[in-house]
């Protein structure tokens, strides 16, 4: 399973962003996927989570109410939008996926994407 995560970019604080993640694995198998992120020296942090039908989806603490998490199990990929970003927002984004496991504990997703970077400027 590859999962291919797209979209970062350098955008100014209050602004958007949209954040991608496909996943190379066809829909016979259903996965949870989920956002992480992770910032210079700082530990990996849980950004949100969608279950494989799209009917679950949770929120880390410090994006709440400014994120949301949708996907298309069709295409098997995931999308993060991302709106009034902060500079603490800043940090390398990462996809992963989980054939069993929904949540917020970046050890249980068994794939990884390979990241990418979302800078916010002041």
């Amino acid at each position: 399973v590859q999962l291919q995560a797209s979209g970062g970019g350098m955008v100014q604080a209050g602004n958007s962003l949209r954040l991608s993640c496909e996943c190379s694995e066809g829909t016979g198998k259903n996965y949870a996927m989920a956002w992480f992120r992770q910032a210079p020296g700082k530990d990996r942090e849980f950004v949100a989570a969608i279950t494989w039908s799209g009917s679950r989806t949770t929120i880390g603490d410090s994006v709440r109410g400014r994120v949301t998490v949708s996907r298309d199990s069709a295409k098997n990929s995931a999308t993060l939008q991302m709106n009034s970003l902060r500079p603490e927002d800043t940090a390398v984004y990462y996809c992963a996926a989980d054939p069993t496991y929904f949540g917020s504990v970046p050890s249980r997703y068994e794939y990884w994407g390979q990241g990418t970077l979302v800078t916010v400027s002041s």
